[in-house]
């Protein structure tokens, strides 16, 4: 053998499994639970709550395109997550928007960092059914992870469903420590 080809083709092995497993960690979240407080007083608020503030401006309405797309996310609820996937046998965060949003005529990029361009970027006050909510799940500003607005609650909480890596495709909750720290925006593409 060549002296040094078997070092370089380790480290070659070896680079490529990191950076596989990099993409990984960054490409959609994870259901894992992160603590995040922040102490106000004596009252302790969550991200989320401090962010609605529990004054939602979504009166319950919902047009029956957004109530389409909503049914069609749901009939994927327990689909396994899938690096890459974008069919029923499985699907990354980014794949489930775009195949749920292909289903109803509409038409979305195929990466959640190009998806959260998409669209109007809308305050979390304003949010509704339909509308799409980025993630930072690596932490920092960069967004890994999309989900769609399922519904909201009376109390403000936001309701998403996606495709996370530990769990397939759930509905979770804005209100969930790791959800709340790695919020970054919503946008409205209908």
């Amino acid at each position: 053998m060549i002296p040094g080809l078997f070092e370089k083709n380790l480290r070659i092995k070896q680079l490529s499994v990191l950076m596989i497993a990099s993409a990984i960690a960054v490409s959609c979240g994870s259901s894992k639970n992160v603590s995040f407080r922040k102490n106000a007083g004596n009252k302790t608020i969550t991200k989320a709550e401090n962010l609605r503030k529990l004054d939602s401006k979504f009166d319950g309405n919902i047009s029956r395109s957004i109530s389409d797309i909503l049914k069609d996310a749901e009939k994927y609820l327990g689909t396994p997550y899938r690096f890459g996937g974008n069919t029923p046998s499985g699907f990354d965060c980014s794949g489930f928007t775009v195949k749920v949003f292909e289903e109803n005529d509409f038409s979305l990029p195929r990466r959640s960092s190009d998806q959260a361009s998409a669209g109007k970027k809308i305050d979390i006050k304003e949010v509704k059914p339909g509308d799409l909510l980025f993630f930072a799940t690596a932490g920092g500003s960069r967004v890994s992870h999309v989900g769609i607005v399922h519904d909201i609650g009376a109390d403000g909480e936001v309701k998403f469903i996606h495709a996370s890596t530990s769990k397939g495709v759930i509905i979770s909750s804005l209100n969930e420590k790791y959800w709340n720290k790695a919020y970054l925006h919503a946008q409205r593409v209908l």
